[in-house]
């Protein structure tokens, strides 16, 4: 191998997807391919020095800074972090730490490493004076505007202030606030953003301010630079004391641990709670703990020895569609799915993702044949996130979809207005099959896998969901590669399933536009199925966020009396659930309440309940029914329309009173 020449095109590879990422906003290569290569070229550079260069990529940090923005040096460099991707490299880390650290392993601290883009914050006497980038880790670009718009970070520090105290923090977007600015944006036929960190990153980048404010970033404080009038011993330590001087700090996310094993322990809890936390992670950071110690371990080129990224396997990953398939979906949906070359993607081997409809393909612009950058979150298929243009040949084609249904010919169906065809019929195989799982795992019924379901259709042993109900040991004895031990099981979970809830039954239904949260809300408001199946349109609407397109939905689904007849069908084999409680004499008996903009002391889903112990109703719209409009900042066109009907309308502080007297 021609060694200086590798060297060379990795450089040049690295330092354009920085500058892409840092300077451009917009990345041309996953996070799991640059530290690929990054790793490469260091290794190169390790095992042949006369290859190192002053301007190589693994000499600096990031990527210089805009010249739209003031320069700003930062008095301590801001350093990165060395990676370890996998269990032995974090290893080969600890061995090398214990040994700096003189033999005798220290107390580390581990926190999350949260997916967003590196900030420092500068305070002279307890007042923010000034912002910045990362930039290149020496110079940065100056921020200051848009770091004061950000919710929770203090423009002045509570009590006695140092005289200057410079912080390093990670802004990022949460997660649920991202996805519904993107729906918000969708609905107006705007183009959505590619993900959260990306999307933080140029917010931060705008040139006015108020683009800044506008979108909810949010900050945690996970270190400090230069510190003048304070000093602090321990990590952990200073991050109380920061936190004690109003800063939003990663203190309460932090774990403690000595030996490799312990540090190991926290590393998987954090991988497990990965999809369940409310902002995005990429990995946890373990440092030792005490800044004296750091001092004697010291720093290599660019980043500390007293600390490293232990990055989980990635989300996020680039690779090739080679071709787009259609799928039709339990509701006749037809989902185009783009069929990838082979990528490890979270620690599994994934070959395809969806794409959920047409427009959403014309939208994103892939075509078969790009490269195309794929997110998985969770055990959910994967997703395309976008193509990367500037790797098109002009060999790639757009996707054409089919005038009828793959699965059983039937002529699509694709009314005006709507995002997505359907085969409209409703005894397709695929339907049925999708129907079926969707319903035995929506009740806990795991055994029933794809497999079992499509032989079950296939043979014509089940038609629907009920005659799962009228299965018996030797039929399902009987299928391929199912013993009798399987057979009884799957028995077992039918018997078990009978015991549920009607949350439960509502979703396992597969009603279209009902998910968990609307199964729920339906559950509350009707008590029962019957109640719900006779419900108007109108009635539906009184249901929490239920509008009328949902209700309209909902509706049509109980009018047809092929469902009807399968909810009796489903009740007479045995099906039931809690009766639920009477909540006659509450104090808000008949009442009902709307809530509109964002509630601050109570979840909204909290507040609701709460309604519903005390005999009210919380409806998703209002009406000249309603008694109480609860508005918080940001209400949007509900509260104008109470202004207009003249219906009495309170504060979050005012609803909780009256929860008080």
């Amino acid at each position: 191998m021609d060694f200086m020449k590798r060297a060379s095109v990795l450089r040049e590879k690295l330092t354009e997807a920085s500058r892409s990422y840092y300077v451009l906003d917009d990345p041309v290569m996953s996070d799991a391919e640059y530290d690929r290569l990054f790793r490469e070229l260091q290794d190169l550079e390790a095992a042949h020095p006369e290859l190192a260069a002053p301007d190589s990529p693994t000499q600096k940090v990031g990527a210089p800074p805009r010249d739209a923005f003031r320069q700003v040096r930062h008095t301590v460099p801001m350093l990165s972090l060395e990676n370890a991707m996998a269990d032995e490299e974090f290893v080969e880390w600890y061995d090398r730490a214990v040994k700096s650290a003189g033999g005798t392993a220290p107390e580390f601290v581990v926190e999350p490493k949260m997916d967003g883009t590196a900030v420092e914050v500068v305070y002279e006497n307890g007042l923010l004076v000034s912002g910045s980038t990362r930039g290149d880790g020496e110079v940065g670009e100056e921020i200051t505007d848009n770091l004061k718009t950000i919710r929770g970070l203090p423009l002045r520090l509570k009590g006695d202030a140092p005289e200057r105290l410079e912080l390093r923090g990670e802004v990022y977007f949460p997660i649920r606030d991202f996805e519904k600015m993107n729906e918000e944006l969708a609905a107006k036929g705007e183009k959505t953003f590619m993900n959260p960190r990306n999307t933080a990153a140029g917010t931060l980048r705008q040139l006015d301010p108020k683009m800044t404010a506008a979108r909810p970033l949010r900050i945690v404080i996970h270190g400090h630079g230069e510190a003048k009038g304070i000093k602090f011993t321990a990590h952990e330590e200073s991050l109380k004391r920061l936190e004690a001087m109003g800063l939003p700090t990663c203190a309460k996310h932090l774990k403690r641990g000595r030996t490799a094993e312990e540090l190991r322990a926290v590393h998987e809890d954090w991988l497990k709670r990965r999809d369940k936390l409310p902002f995005e992670v990429d990995g946890v950071v373990v440092k030792v703990d005490d800044f004296r110690l750091r001092e004697e371990m010291g720093f290599r080129t660019r980043s500390p020895r007293w600390a490293i990224a232990w990055k989980f396997p990635p989300r996020e990953e680039v690779t090739q569609i080679l071709d787009m398939t259609v799928s039709v979906g339990r509701t006749g949906a037809l989902t185009p799915v783009a069929e990838l070359k082979p990528v490890l993607l979270g620690g599994v081997m994934v070959s395809r993702a969806t794409l959920n409809n047409p427009g959403l393909v014309a939208k994103k612009g892939v075509k078969i044949g790009d490269w195309v950058t794929v997110r998985r979150a969770g055990d959910v298929i994967p997703e395309i996130v976008g193509a990367i243009v500037a790797r098109r040949t002009g060999s790639e084609r757009d996707l054409e979809m089919p005038k009828k249904c793959p699965v059983c010919a039937t002529p699509v169906s694709w009314p005006e207005g709507e995002a997505i065809p359907r085969c409209p019929n409703t005894t397709c195989p695929a339907q049925v099959k999708g129907s079926i799982f969707h319903f035995a795992h929506a009740l806990g019924m795991d055994g029933f896998g794809d497999k079992i379901v499509e032989q079950l259709v296939d043979k014509g042993l089940v038609k629907d969901a009920a005659d799962l109900y009228h299965l018996d040991l030797k039929t399902l004895s009987e299928l391929d590669r199912m013993a009798e031990k399987s057979a009884k099981n799957l028995l077992g979970e039918l018997e078990s399933s009978k015991d549920t809830t009607l949350e439960k039954f509502l979703g396992a239904l597969g009603v279209r536009l009902v998910g968990e949260s609307t199964a729920r809300d339906l559950a509350n408001h009707f008590g029962d199925v019957h109640p719900l199946m006779d419900a108007t349109v109108e009635q539906l609407q009184e249901v929490p966020e239920v509008g009328e397109r949902v209700a309209t939905v909902i509706h049509d689904f109980f009018a047809a009396q092929g469902n009807r007849d399968l909810v009796e069908r489903l009740l007479k084999s045995g099906l039931h659930w809690p009766k639920p409680k009477k909540t006659e004499g509450g104090k808000f008996q008949g009442m009902k309440f709307v809530f509109t903009g964002e509630l601050v002391k109570l979840a909204r889903r909290e507040a609701e309940a709460k309604v519903a112990e005390l005999g009210g109703k919380a409806a998703s719209s209002v009406s000249k029914q309603t008694d109480y409009v609860v508005a918080g900042p940001n209400a949007g066109s509900k509260l104008d329309k109470a202004k207009t009907l003249g219906i009495k309308i309170i504060t979050e502080d005012e609803f909780l009173a009256l929860l008080a007297d």
